[in-house]
């Protein structure tokens, strides 16, 4: 049995990284959102993955990142940390770097830019899983990296290499999720990286969401996906679109821009990105704060 791997069922949110007008990572923000997210029943957290902005996060800061969250949630939920790159060897370093007492799982987005052939996918994810100390989640998000990780290559990667417990799938992709639930080991656990195909995905058999919807709504997205996994299907459906709209104002303008428009709504963080990223456009703040007062009546 993958050690450690039913932590990870149910809700994980991808956290953000709140920054002050500076540029300067806002802790106080971040301890707050932080504390919001566990008071409202999510069962892990992840820090610096495409919502945390990591691309745009320096060595240092991450670091930082890392050791903050670890104090803050003081073990209340498992924290997952988003260690990924194109460069295998690079991937490493930042493993080795990386301070993991406290740390449950990383999550690694499979390799972008470079468009490696599935061999080449299959050997970067084996050099991490042997190189890390705490399980690896596999991480296939096409959309952002123009790499996809086929079936075949997960269902391979999860019996040669029993670090990997899982894989968050955001490949859109129906039957390829379909394949890896179907074909996969037991103790291999399939994670929505979407918020809308959560629902469906759970329906089929995935086991939770890393989600982003959860940052500024985990006790909805926890109620949902707890009655999802549960079988009770009418009230995950009654909340599942009590959110659906949300969901989508979140990435109308580009994600994580949304999501930082509506935590400032909700008066959780300022609305601070770091180039190239911007804030959203009026009208889709206007369609955010809109879809949060529905939610909220």
């Amino acid at each position: 049995m993958r050690k450690g791997y039913h932590k990870f069922k149910g809700t994980g949110v991808a956290i953000i990284t709140p920054f002050r007008k500076s540029g300067a990572i806002d802790f106080e923000s971040f301890e707050n959102i932080i504390n919001f997210i566990i008071t409202g029943g999510v069962d892990f957290i992840v820090v610096l993955g495409t919502t945390g902005e990591s691309a745009t996060i320096s060595k240092p800061e991450k670091k930082a990142l890392v050791e903050f969250s670890i104090k803050v949630i003081n073990k209340r939920v498992p924290l997952v940390v988003g260690i990924g790159g194109n460069s295998t060897s690079e991937v490493v370093l930042a493993i080795h770097a990386t301070p993991f007492k406290g740390v449950d799982a990383i999550l690694s987005v499979c390799p972008y830019y470079t468009k490696p052939q599935q061999e080449g996918i299959y050997q970067h994810y084996k050099v991490i899983a042997e190189s890390s100390p705490v399980p690896v989640i596999l991480y296939t998000v096409p959309g952002r990296t123009s790499s996809n990780i086929a079936a075949s290559t997960t269902l391979r990667l999860a019996k040669d290499c029993p670090n990997i417990v899982g894989i968050k799938e955001a490949s859109g992709n129906f039957d390829q999720v379909f394949q890896v639930i179907k074909n996969r080991p037991k103790d291999f656990l399939v994670i929505s990286g979407d918020d809308g195909l959560a629902l469906p995905l759970i329906s089929a058999g995935a086991d939770g969401v890393i989600s982003v919807t959860a940052n500024a709504f985990p006790l909805e997205t926890s109620e949902m996906i707890k009655y999802a996994m549960e079988g009770n299907v009418k009230s995950a459906r009654e909340v599942h679109y009590k959110l659906i709209d949300f969901t989508n104002a979140l990435f109308a303008d580009g994600s994580p821009s949304g999501i930082k428009a509506a935590l400032e709504i909700k008066k959780l963080c300022h609305n601070y990105l770091r180039l190239p990223l911007v804030p959203v456009n009026h009208e889709t703040y206007k369609l955010i704060q809109h879809c949060i007062t529905q939610i909220e009546k």
